[in-house]
């Protein structure tokens, strides 16, 4: 699929598939009237790194991930939603909207399990672009909005009160520890995979979108 701007609407409905009411009802045939009014727009694939993303200064050939995730956003069952959005160059390349298997007890562990998420997601990127003989300019860089998972990613301490993140916790650090993923803060107004992860305003929307590279065919 070339529309990663209907990627969150279409991960929330399908939810409610087996028992769908009226109001799911619209919501899909919303979401169809959006793409037959932008039955022209296309995920954007550039020969040469031409992005204005602000947060990437990537070359044609590194790779910058954005990791969000809200915090029980779901009101029948607490769950969080996670997302992501993975680059190759100024290419988005991979993307995903998913809700967690588990309930998070803290904005820091939800956003720290998306982290994880996007890692095995870089990882398997890069083991099939190597695959491909595409060798990497630099460390691949993720980009998170949430201080706490940020810091947790880098600090060798193990508090008590992350345990029960143990294994995505060991996951994320030792990709950071080796050297094999760099985990930056980003300010939430230029984090990409806010889409991802909950309703926006339009104007939200659209600035998103655009940083998707969703944009109509010349």
């Amino acid at each position: 699929m070339s529309r990663p701007d209907i990627t969150f609407a279409v991960n929330k409905v399908c939810q409610f598939m087996h028992s769908p009411t009226e109001n799911h009802w619209s919501a899909v045939k919303r979401i169809l009237r959006y793409l037959q009014d932008t039955s022209n727009y296309g995920l954007l694939i550039q020969h040469q790194s031409t992005s204005v993303l602000r947060a990437s200064t990537a070359s044609c050939s590194s790779l910058t991930a954005f990791s969000d995730a809200d915090w029980a956003g779901c009101p029948d069952d607490r769950r969080s939603t996670g997302g992501f959005a993975i680059y190759l160059g100024s290419n988005l390349i991979s993307w995903c909207a998913r809700k967690q298997r588990t309930v998070s007890r803290s904005s820091t562990e939800s956003e720290y399990k998306a982290l994880a998420d996007t890692v095995t997601e870089l990882t398997w990127l890069e083991a099939l672009l190597q695959e491909l003989n595409v060798s990497m300019a630099s460390t691949p860089v993720l980009w998170c909005d949430n201080l706490g998972a940020t810091y947790l990613s880098a600090n060798p301490v193990f508090h008590a009160r992350t345990k029960h993140v143990e294994i995505d916790f060991h996951f994320v650090r030792e990709k950071v520890a080796q050297k094999k993923l760099s985990v930056q803060f980003i300010k939430t107004d230029d984090q990409i995979a806010d889409v991802f992860t909950k309703p926006l305003s339009s104007q939200r929307f659209m600035f998103l979108r655009s940083k998707l590279q969703v944009a109509p065919r010349p």
